[in-house]
């Protein structure tokens, strides 16, 4: 059989998706990308608005510890595809790439559209077939059905890749409506929940009012043993941000298990209580309350409007003020819902797919990308695991059609 012959569907035309269709496709074999949407990579598109955020520079432990429970099977990807792997790969397509102060890894034009239209151009010389407005709805006789423009369709592949996604930013083609049809292959899939999501504080009206939209910045955030330096926004609703992502699968369970999270916010973490102290033991003199402590110690106006919204009135000597502004305690109340996060947790588990990435019900159906139950903190982790998953998975196919059909030429 020669490897043109061996033909390969992948569904789902994100980066893990179109990340296995390149490798699949540099193998020799047959590659058609299915997406349901009318155009490719929507969710990738819409995370690089801001500056597409490819990776992080940290060492490789702690970067693997980003990713939980998940962190030992993600590791394993990590092995295949890392990133160094990415970066060159990025820079591959002509998208020179820089590392920010923060160690946060980003294409040098800060957005995914010239990224993107590089990829997609490579595909195409490989040959592969993307085909849009083309909805998985389910399988039927061995077939995969389609619905597309021109009526049903049903499709034949040697191996097909299932890359659908979770459940977040549902609107970008990510709902998560595939869980009921793969359970009932006989696939264990974990709840969604929403990962990388805002969080509720009963606010009064007039610190909302006054402060939604400003930054609290730079901030450090204590859940348990957890401490994040950041920044996070204040929002109607509440506080939303990369601090508070970064700790928001800690903080999401709290609020399932007992209906509310504590959340200790350190508003001046570069300084020590001594050293603030030190600095509020100057006189106020006719400064209004919120001048002096932007001038000694350098709160914004929504600093000092957090440190207000704690019951009571600011304390007057310099050390229990000081340690005010440094462990501010909030109650978060609730969690954003999945149409307002950026990730999920929860899919596919991770002990019903192989090494190959499997599944173990369907031999010759493979899951890669946010389907599987994995979460890690925006910062570049996000797009790195769900890449390298594509690589891992296409691996995973290359193998199981060699065992099944012999050894490839390509």
């Amino acid at each position: 059989m020669s490897d043109t012959n061996r033909t390969v569907h992948i569904i789902g035309a994100g980066p893990a998706g179109l990340m296995a269709a390149e490798r699949l496709a540099r193998a020799g074999l047959a590659v058609t990308v299915h997406e349901a949407m009318p155009s490719v990579a929507r969710k990738f598109l819409m995370a690089g608005r801001g500056g597409l955020n490819l990776t992080h520079s940290e060492d490789i432990a702690p970067f693997t510890g980003r990713y939980g429970e998940a962190a030992g099977t993600v590791g394993a990807w990590l092995d295949a595809f890392s990133p160094t792997h990415l970066i060159g790969w990025a820079e591959g397509l002509g998208q020179a790439t820089f590392t920010g102060s923060s160690g946060r890894v980003f294409p040098r034009a800060m957005k995914a559209s010239p990224l993107l239209r590089a990829w997609l151009g490579r595909l195409n010389a490989l040959g592969v077939e993307v085909r849009t407005r083309s909805r998985l709805v389910g399988r039927r006789e061995g077939g995969w059905v389609f619905e597309t423009p021109d009526g049903e369709r049903v499709e034949t592949a040697d191996a097909v890749v299932l890359a659908l996604g979770g459940a977040s930013w549902p609107r970008l083609g990510s709902d998560g409506t595939w869980r009921d049809w793969l359970e009932a292959e006989g696939v264990a899939v974990e709840p969604f929940r929403p990962s990388n999501v805002g969080f509720d504080v009963a606010w009064s009206e007039v610190f909302a009012d006054r402060f939604a939209g400003q930054p609290l910045k730079p901030i450090a955030l204590t859940h348990g043993d957890r401490t994040v330096r950041g920044e996070a926004m204040v929002t109607r609703y509440g506080l939303e941000g990369g601090a508070i992502y970064a700790l928001s699968a800690g903080l999401r369970d709290a609020i399932g298990r007992d209906g509310s999270a504590a959340l200790t916010v350190d508003l001046r973490p570069d300084l020590t209580v001594e050293a603030l102290a030190g600095r509020l033991a100057k006189p106020r003199g006719k400064d209004s309350a919120t001048n002096w402590l932007r001038k000694v110690a350098g709160l914004s106006p929504a600093a000092v409007g957090l440190l207000r919204e704690i019951p009571g009135e600011l304390p007057a000597g310099a050390d229990k003020l000081a340690k005010r502004i440094k462990a501010v305690r909030l109650t978060l109340t609730g969690v954003q819902g999945l149409a307002r996060a950026i990730s999920s947790a929860g899919g596919v588990r991770l002990d019903q797919v192989d090494a190959g990435l499997m599944l173990t019900a369907l031999p010759g159906v493979f899951v890669a990308g946010e389907m599987l139950d994995w979460e890690a903190p925006t910062g570049g982790y996000l797009l790195q695991a769900s890449m390298a998953s594509g690589v891992v998975v296409a691996d995973g196919v290359l193998g199981w059609l060699e065992r099944r059909q012999g050894p490839l030429s390509g």
